[in-house]
């Protein structure tokens, strides 16, 4: 039996509303259990009392206003749904009352009985979704690192990488796809590079004209073309002894791509319009969403600041690839979109985490968190609910099938038995395999072999007519990268 409490000064209401509400039975039992008041401080000493699961409550009582004591309810009833109930119609007294905790805010007269039940069951219904929701456990046990959130083998194995990429100033190469948080790990990669903070300066390759780009890269000096009216420093030289990170270079000018390699090379460059040649100190980390190898395959990319770059090359899975990794992210996001917003909904059900894990999440992480702010904005209260949730799409995978688990890695060579040297394969057989599995792998995209491989577009071609591979490869997909 759920105890239902009903404030309003209005005492035939009550009367009507109390029996209303007793005649309605469950399983043959009486549903609900009626507490009345006829004013606020009544109402506070019922709900301490009978500590309802729902109170209706009247905005305008003798002694004080409802809103005023919404937040003293709550502090009483716990997580008791409070239903407020106004003869006002103007949509300030709406707006201040969802905001102030209320879960729902219905006219007088009221609507049908039915209609009146169903926002009563409906509070209900979200109460126990809360109290089903509390006792998931919101840590999950995720390993941070920074903002990056994961325990699944791909983001264990990145993690590593990263650890090791720290203690050297190397450049870096990041992959992924858009909104997997490049710059985010590049950040993390900067900010364990040093032991004092130092200067981090990032600039979007993609969201600037060539003529501009290169005077935010280098710099240019007064008087070096229409409106340089001062001289202004470049991005290479206000990083110092920082990191500059170069996010997009994949659509950066052929142009540009020439002068930056030929500052990658010499350590030193000049500003536009200048002669005095200028060290850069800065370490460099780029990023791209494109496949570099194919890039430079169709003639978009300089093969020789691509070697340059992918000294050290970091591959960020898409989510899609991590699913495992969705449910601690999503209460990691919640704690940050809920301090930008305002927001207290810290409470996910096990059903809303299912259904956003099994979500295609093409946007990755910044498609989870737009989905996750959009939801919290509009949720009633602390739960996250899933009826602001994107539908799933026909062929979604089900719980438990293997798009949702983890696959099991297959390791590209067999290791022999200890006492077996005849097993271990020469290097040429072991090239032979390697580029085989990776022609196997990426289904004969050779820009992406490259890439896996590490060598360049001509260095393959030379090993598939080495190894009389070429044949074997589709056609169709042996001219694609």
């Amino acid at each position: 039996m759920e105890t239902l409490l009903i404030i309003d000064d209005d005492v035939g209401l009550l009367e009507n509303l109390q029996m209303h509400f007793e005649e309605i039975l469950q399983d043959g039992a009486p549903r609900y259990h009626v507490v009345t008041a006829t004013n606020a401080a009544a109402g506070l000493k019922a709900a301490q009392e009978a500590m309802p699961s729902v109170v209706i409550l009247d905005m305008m009582l003798p002694d004080r206003s409802g809103l005023e004591i919404i937040e003293e309810l709550k502090t009483l009833c716990g997580d008791a749904r409070i239903i407020l109930v106004t003869a006002h119609h103007d949509m300030e007294t709406t707006i201040r009352a969802m905001k102030a905790g209320a879960f729902d805010y219905i006219h007088k007269p009221f609507p049908e009985p039915a209609a009146l039940d169903l926002v009563v069951e409906r509070a209900l219904e979200y109460r126990q979704l809360s109290r089903r929701a509390a006792s998931v456990n919101v840590e999950n046990a995720a390993a941070r690192l920074g903002d990056i959130v994961g325990t699944s083998p791909l983001m264990q194995q990145l993690v590593k990488e990263i650890g090791k990429v720290t203690s050297s100033r190397a450049t870096v190469l990041i992959n992924g796809e858009s909104g997997t948080g490049k710059e985010l790990f590049a950040r993390v990669i900067h900010n364990y590079s040093y032991d004092e903070p130092k200067p981090f300066i990032g600039i979007n390759c993609s969201a600037i004209v060539d003529t501009l780009l290169e005077s935010e890269l280098f710099g240019h000096e007064k008087g070096s073309f229409t409106g340089a009216t001062s001289t202004k420093l470049g991005k290479f030289e206000l990083a110092e002894d920082g990191t500059v990170f170069l996010d997009e270079i994949g659509d950066m000018s052929l142009m540009l791509q020439a002068k930056l390699l030929r500052v990658l090379q010499e350590r030193e460059f000049e500003r536009v319009g200048g002669v005095k040649k200028v060290k850069l100190r800065a370490r460099v980390i780029a990023a791209t969403h494109r496949n570099l190898a194919d890039e430079v395959a169709a003639g978009r990319f300089r093969e020789d600041l691509y070697q340059r770059l992918k000294v050290i090359t970091l591959t960020i899975p898409p989510l899609r690839e991590r699913r495992e990794d969705i449910p601690p992210l999503v209460h990691h996001l919640l704690e940050r979109i809920n301090e930008k917003v305002h927001k207290r909904v810290t409470r996910v059900p096990p059903e809303v985490l299912a259904h956003l894990t099994r979500l295609p999440w093409r946007g990755n992480v910044r498609e989870l968190e737009n989905v996750l702010t959009r939801a919290v904005v509009l949720a009633p209260g602390e739960v996250l609910l899933g009826d602001d949730l994107p539908a799933l799409e026909p062929g979604a995978p089900e719980p438990g099938s293997p798009a949702l688990t983890t696959p099991t890695p297959v390791p590209l060579l067999a290791a022999p038995a200890v006492d077996d040297a005849s097993q271990i394969p020469t290097l040429e057989e072991a090239e032979r395999m390697l580029i085989q599995r990776a022609m196997a792998v990426t289904k004969g995209h050779k820009g992406k072999v490259c890439q896996i491989l590490g060598i360049s577009r001509p260095t393959l071609e030379r090993k598939l007519q080495k190894f009389g591979l070429s044949p074997s490869v589709p056609s169709s997909l042996g001219g694609q990268g």
